[in-house]
């Protein structure tokens, strides 16, 4: 029963901050720090108390700890059914402690209408955490539309200069991938009703039909180009470093650290498991886009000026080794691709809190007009100096376990593409220390000081610093919790299997 109340707590939270706002100015954000607080208890007690699933009656494998099933639209076999195993609790439980990253870097830039940007807010966090839950296909694509509306409004409202471009972009190119989705999932439906005589959109009953192998190819290539936009990968980037760059540093979080997960998160869930032969037949095409990704996205990172921009193509470029990891289909890359997922969520929400507070600051995003900033704000400097090198997999940090993990298991199956992709290991510490030299170092380009980082920012980014390194030096408890779930994909599907 805990399952659903993640979400309705979510959603309540979102309109109790808007109708506050009435009353209070400040009434919202409080009440989105006590909304999150309750969702982190209840994901505390779901992992501490995992429901037991009867398995005969669901028919779902022992990885799958937790359950929920109630009949929604019966006439089309539509079900409010959520489950949650090992890679779900871990995804949940970073989109809380993302969300409380969200309202702290929010609490003094957002000014103006405070209630509707909360709500959107934690609107945008109940669809995520729907996403990362549900197991009927209908409800999935409900989950997957309604995180994308708040955060539109989220960049068109409260973002940067060019907010409307980067809002509409982002909405087509993730609008477009999403009618692949709904048309792949209307076919499968289809296929269930021609074979059983019923219509079905229940991910555990969908895995056992019997599908044409080029019809399967097709319906896997429309999940997959709605999850790599999501992701994104080359050559479906280019509405991220819009969206990332004009957005208000709460929406940063947000996309960078639990919206691209999604993409990552459906091609491990969805992908592979319902279409197994197709999957593997595209395999060595979507490996090389991951490594294409990688290094391309490196590349574009170390030739910004702008801060925001930068992070934004060192986003795509860790992407690129989920997507590499997936495909290799091993235990140990699909570790890796899961430890990458939690590790740069972590890593890229703290380098956009910290490149949101140096614009709050100084108005800008420019590295070419900071400069000299270690002087002026020493703990600023030395968090982004931090999180610099956990970007660059510096070892001992949570992006060297996931990134070594990925290239480990990927070199099992193509040596040569997981070689080309290593080569990012050289040109990751240059984009890393290319904002450290700019913006920190050098003589000072801006002589109106801001305050260094006060006992709010600095308890919310030593929060992630202890994420970070409890990644890199005790990472196995995160592989205890996701191995049983991903054990039990590879079992299911030894199609995939090199």
């Amino acid at each position: 029963m805990i399952l659903p109340v993640l979400i309705v707590v979510l959603c309540l939270g979102g309109f109790a901050s808007l109708l506050s706002e009435r009353s209070n100015p400040d009434a919202p954000r409080w009440i989105a720090i006590i909304t999150l607080g309750m969702e982190a208890l209840l994901v505390a007690v779901q992992y501490t108390k995992a429901d037991c699933i009867d398995i005969m009656t669901t028919g779902m494998s022992p990885a799958w700890f937790a359950g929920f099933n109630r009949p929604w639209i019966p006439r089309f076999g539509i079900g409010f059914h959520l489950a949650m195993d090992g890679v779900s609790l871990l995804l949940v439980a970073l989109t809380v402690l993302l969300g409380f990253m969200a309202v702290s870097s929010s609490w003094t830039e957002i000014k103006n209408r405070q209630g509707f940007f909360f709500f959107n807010l934690l609107t945008c966090l109940a669809g995520t955490v729907g996403v990362f839950l549900s197991v009927d296909l209908f409800l999935f694509f409900f989950f997957w539309e309604l995180m994308i509306i708040p955060m539109y409004f989220l960049i068109s409202i409260w973002g940067h200069e060019n907010k409307t471009y980067a809002a509409i972009k982002f909405v087509i190119f993730t609008q477009v991938s999403s009618l692949l989705l709904l048309l792949a999932i209307v076919v499968l439906a289809q296929i269930s009703h021609n074979q059983t005589g019923a219509y079905t959109f229940d991910y555990f009953k969908l895995q056992n039909l019997k599908i044409d192998p080029d019809v399967a190819f097709w319906l896997m290539l429309g999940f997959f180009i709605a999850f790599t936009v999501k992701l994104p990968a080359v050559p479906f980037h280019t509405w991220l470093p819009d969206a990332h760059t004009q957005a208000p540093t709460g929406g940063s979080v947000i996309l960078a650290g639990v919206m691209l997960k999604t993409g990552a998160y459906g091609l491990l869930r969805f992908v592979i498991p319902l279409f197994p032969e197709a999957a593997h037949q595209f395999a060595p095409v979507a490996m090389t886009l991951g490594a294409v990704s990688v290094l391309y996205a490196a590349m574009m990172a170390f030739s910004q000026s702008d801060l925001k921009r930068l992070i934004a193509y060192t986003s795509v470029s860790h992407m690129g080794f989920i997507l590499l990891g997936l495909f290799s289909w091993n235990l140990i890359s699909m570790q890796g691709a899961v430890i990458t997922m939690l590790a740069h969520g972590i890593s890229a929400s703290a380098l956009f809190m910290i490149a949101g507070a140096l614009q709050e600051r100084f108005h800008t995003r420019e590295m070419g007009r900071m400069g000299g900033l270690w002087s002026t704000l020493p703990r600023l400097s030395a968090l982004a100096l931090f999180f610099a090198m956990a970007s660059l997999g510096l070892p001992g940090l949570g992006n060297f376990i996931g990134e070594f993990l990925v290239l480990l298991g990927a070199f099992k199956v193509n040596v040569l593409l997981t070689s080309v992709t290593a080569l990012v290991l050289v040109l990751s510490p240059i984009y890393s220390l290319i904002i450290i030299q700019k913006a920190f170092h050098g003589p000072l380009q801006n002589q109106s000081f801001g305050s260094d980082f006060n006992r709010r920012e600095l308890a919310a980014l030593g929060l992630l610093v202890l994420a970070t390194a409890w990644l890199g030096l005790g990472p196995q408890t995160a592989l205890n919790v996701s191995a049983p779930a991903l054990k039990q994909l590879m079992q299911d599907n030894v199609a995939m299997e090199p």
